[in-house]
């Protein structure tokens, strides 16, 4: 377990192995990810390049360099009047958690998506029908719901994983109010994020 001191900074391409390696225990022992096969490092770096081309993917790590957890966003929705909206996910790796790593990162990253122009912040999570189950807990829900999210949507067994139905829910954060207006977001640059992350501060 890591004890030192605890910064955040943009994800680079060169992390890709940390993260795949972070990633691969939510493939393989959880519902949390729908996906089945785990991305190998190769495949992160094709995320993290199509990702980081409109939005911020920043990561937490130890003064060693070493990844405890990260965050990114895609499109909410591919046509444009979605544009202001994201979808987000965070994960962390499993010796990080109940350090408040997770609020640490959602709370600058929400500070990147404000600054870059965006409205709504969407989280699409994993619940079961039954309860908590070997496969997935409420921590991802109530984490969320500390941080503001309130739930928008519940679609019921449409997820199949280890031989049974998984509930997705949505829950959204509105970060900035809905003008007549609003400026297209953009796209914030390494040194803009760096500064931002900085003024979050760490720990």
């Amino acid at each position: 377990m890591d004890k030192d001191q605890i910064s955040l900074r943009p994800v680079r391409e060169s992390d890709a192995g940390q993260i795949s390696a972070i990633y691969r225990p939510y493939v393989e022992k959880t519902a949390i990810t729908f996906e089945y096969e785990a991305p190998d490092s190769d495949e992160f770096v094709r995320r993290i390049r199509a990702v980081t081309q409109k939005y911020p993917w920043i990561c937490a790590a130890n003064s060693a360099d070493r990844i405890l957890g990260y965050m990114y966003s895609g499109a909410f929705h591919a046509r444009p009047a979605y544009d202001w909206s994201v979808e987000t996910s965070i994960y962390l790796s499993e010796d990080a958690r109940g350090r408040h790593i997770g609020t640490l990162l959602e709370t600058a990253y929400c500070r990147l998506l404000l600054n870059a122009g965006f409205t709504n912040v969407n989280a699409c999570i994993t619940v079961s029908p039954q309860g908590e189950d070997d496969y997935v807990t409420d921590a991802s829900p109530k984490f969320h719901a500390h941080q503001g999210y309130t739930l928008c949507g519940h679609f019921h067994s449409c997820g199949y994983k280890f031989g049974r139905w998984y509930d997705m829910i949505w829950m959204e954060k509105i970060i900035a109010p809905h003008t007549s207006r609003p400026a297209h977001p953009r796209v914030l640059q390494d040194a803009e994020i760096r500064q931002i992350l900085a003024q979050t501060g760490a720990r």
